[in-house]
């Protein structure tokens, strides 16, 4: 299983974020990943760093790390812009993006109205999901889609796309595991990191990123103790 961390780009700088990814790649963090949020969720009055530049500049220089987005909403620009984005970054980053993408939900609809930009149906943002999921595959991007509503999870296992579960229990994880390639994401739980990596394994998620704050040296050693362990 790999490992990977969301970086802090509810900033008004790029300095920290990265600062943070050139410290992951340093101690064998696999991966750095960006939320594509205009705001944090709920919070227009915070800045949030556009997740293509960042990762483009983080791309170029670290050249051992996976980057990826967690999740490109679609609608936010046409799915045509948005494959065009992961082909870009992929320039720099050839065979190291993840292409995470995202329906979004009532909770970040604020966000599209803000700027003029349309919030269509559930049902026209999961099509236009299918249709931006379906392109990258085509390139050759590994696609994961984040799960939510019933019928999106099952878009993305009709399609062979990954399934990312946010802050999911490593039961929830097995279960899904079984219809479709699995990778977890979400915050560091109290009892540490160590178990909480062991248990996902076990349940065979592929990928397992941790939204801040996150102690890089014990992630890395943590994923290091489980593959020495298996």
């Amino acid at each position: 299983m790999r490992t990977g961390v969301v970086l802090p780009s509810f900033r008004s700088e790029p300095d920290e974020a990265l600062t943070a990814a050139a410290e992951a790649e340093r101690v064998g963090v696999d991966g750095v990943f960006c939320y594509d949020h205009l705001w944090p969720m709920g919070q227009p009055d915070r800045p949030a760093i556009a997740p293509f530049p960042l990762l483009a500049a983080i791309a170029a220089r670290s050249p051992r790390l996976v980057v990826g987005t967690l999740v490109a909403r679609v609608g936010l620009v046409p799915s045509d812009v948005l494959v065009s984005q992961f082909e870009a970054l992929a320039v720099l980053a050839p065979g190291r993006v993840v292409a995470a993408l995202g329906t979004g939900d009532h909770l970040s609809a604020a966000e599209n109205m803000a700027y003029g930009v349309p919030f269509a149906s559930a049902e026209e943002r999961r099509e236009e999901l299918g249709t931006a999921g379906r392109a990258l595959q085509a390139r050759g991007f590994p696609v994961w889609i984040g799960a939510g509503a019933r019928r999106t999870v099952a878009l993305a296992e009709a399609e062979g796309m990954a399934v990312n579960m946010w802050n999911a229990a490593p039961h929830q994880v097995a279960d899904q595991a079984g219809r479709s390639e699995v990778t977890w994401a979400g915050t560091v739980p109290d009892g540490g990191i160590g178990q909480l990596l062991e248990d996902l394994a076990t349940a065979g998620a592929t990928w397992a990123v941790f939204a801040g704050p996150v102690d890089l040296a014990a992630l890395a050693a943590a994923a290091r103790a489980l593959a020495r362990g298996h």
